[in-house]
């Protein structure tokens, strides 16, 4: 089976007391996808706890892939803007 890193996402989730939320920060970064291309993109985002720590593993790319695997909708999920 291969990794899923969304679902590892949602099981650290599960884990998280609540008040984490989601933070787009505007800087490029890369992935691999699962045919072992790397993919850029010129955003990326951050997953925080309640006191702005960020959440180990809890970097993604993709905020559609996020909600679908939470069940949600993107405009349900936490995301504040990036602060400087």
């Amino acid at each position: 089976m291969a990794f899923n890193h969304y679902a590892k996402i949602k099981r650290i989730l599960a884990e998280q007391p609540e008040g984490w939320y989601i933070r787009r920060i505007d800087k490029p970064t890369a992935a691999k996808n699962f045919r072992g291309e790397t993919v850029h993109y010129d955003h990326y985002y951050r997953i925080y706890t309640a006191d702005s720590a960020p959440i180990k593993y809890c970097k993604f790319q993709k905020i559609d892939k996020l909600a679908s695997i939470l069940n949600t909708t993107e405009e349900e999920l936490p995301i504040v803007e990036e602060m400087e």
